[in-house]
């Protein structure tokens, strides 16, 4: 490990309805850090900062008392619900300027905390990102490992740089973020950002956990929708296939033009009804599906040259604290 220890580590927890948890979440994160500044490892300046997602629960009262309570806590809260994404986003843009390295996590207590260690070493070491990656899906039923190994996979396919099996339990350095602030899209896919950013970066395994308390925050409508999003936030890929797809079908249709002409000189009687409805059914089906994914990316299209913020904050402890200190 390098001499330029203790440096200022924040983590970012977006948190949407974690009432249950956050109590608990918030101890352990404060016996952790406690013991990381124990042994020089970060600055007594780290902080824990909580992102509130537009929850419709007592989450932010639990933030704010839990910033009276220990200044090691603070908080951010976004004036509506904008998603995991874009709140993990507006914690990162907003610490940039605090801290000198910064780690993402679920507020849920799945991610190990036990590792920060590792990715804060990791970081004297020299690698501007540290990606916790899980070491295994033993506790994921059939269909979650499938689905999700096969999303990586598909990502992969397509040409879209991602780390397999890594969530958002990440630590970057501020240098990073700095980067980070000049991607403008609303449509964000941070998983396929930090790869693109580039810088000397590795990886720490870890053992996903279940989670605390709570519900999961991310059913299979939402999953396939984020799968979606970040299919079409990184890769042109889909309006490829459909080009494919309609030169594939434009060869078999002129065969099939090319076997009817043939078949009338021949005399045969072909009925035809169940082939030509079949077909027509078919094409039209096609047609639809593929129009609906050229709505998908022209949708993309219209959301970003709007320029509408990302986000709003409508309190920010970090600031508010720093105002009054001057005061």
């Amino acid at each position: 490990m390098e001499s330029n220890c203790n440096h200022t580590l924040y983590l970012v927890i977006p948190c949407y309805n974690e009432q249950e948890v956050l109590r608990e979440t918030a101890g352990r994160l404060l016996d952790k850090l406690s013991r990381m500044q124990e042994t020089g490892l970060i600055s007594a300046d780290s902080r824990v900062v909580f992102v509130n997602d537009g929850s419709k629960d007592q989450t932010w009262e639990l933030i704010e008392a839990l910033h009276q309570e220990n200044p090691i806590f603070s908080g951010l809260s976004l004036a509506h619900n904008r998603g995991h994404q874009t709140a993990l986003l507006a914690g990162l843009l907003t610490v940039k300027d605090y801290a000198d390295m910064v780690v993402s996590m679920d507020a849920d207590l799945q991610d190990d905390i036990e590792v920060l260690d590792q990715m804060v070493e990791e970081y004297y070491r020299g690698n501007e990102i540290v990606y916790g990656v899980r070491s295994s899906r033993k506790k994921d039923t059939f269909f979650k490992k499938f689905t999700a190994e096969g999303f990586y996979h598909i990502m992969a396919f397509m040409g879209v740089e991602i780390v397999f099996n890594h969530a958002d339990y990440r630590l970057t350095s501020r240098k990073v973020l700095e980067n980070l602030a000049d991607y403008r899209e609303v449509n964000l896919f941070l998983r396929g950002i930090f790869p693109s950013i580039g810088y000397r970066h590795t990886t720490v395994l870890y053992e996903r956990k279940e989670r605390f308390a709570g519900e999961s925050k991310y059913p299979l409508k939402k999953m396939l929708s984020f799968a979606w999003e970040g299919i079409t936030s990184f890769t042109v890929s889909p309006l490829k296939f459909i080009a494919g797809l309609g030169i594939v079908i434009s060869i078999v249709s002129l065969l099939a033009l090319i076997w009817s002409v043939l078949v009338k000189f021949w005399g045969y009687t072909v009925d035809g009804w169940t082939s030509l409805l079949g077909s027509i059914w078919l094409l039209g089906g096609l047609q639809l599906f593929c129009l609906g994914i050229i709505g998908a990316y022209i949708g993309k299209i219209y959301e970003e040259v709007k320029q509408r913020p990302r986000f709003i904050l409508e309190r920010n402890l970090l600031e508010e604290k720093k105002v009054k200190d001057r005061k």
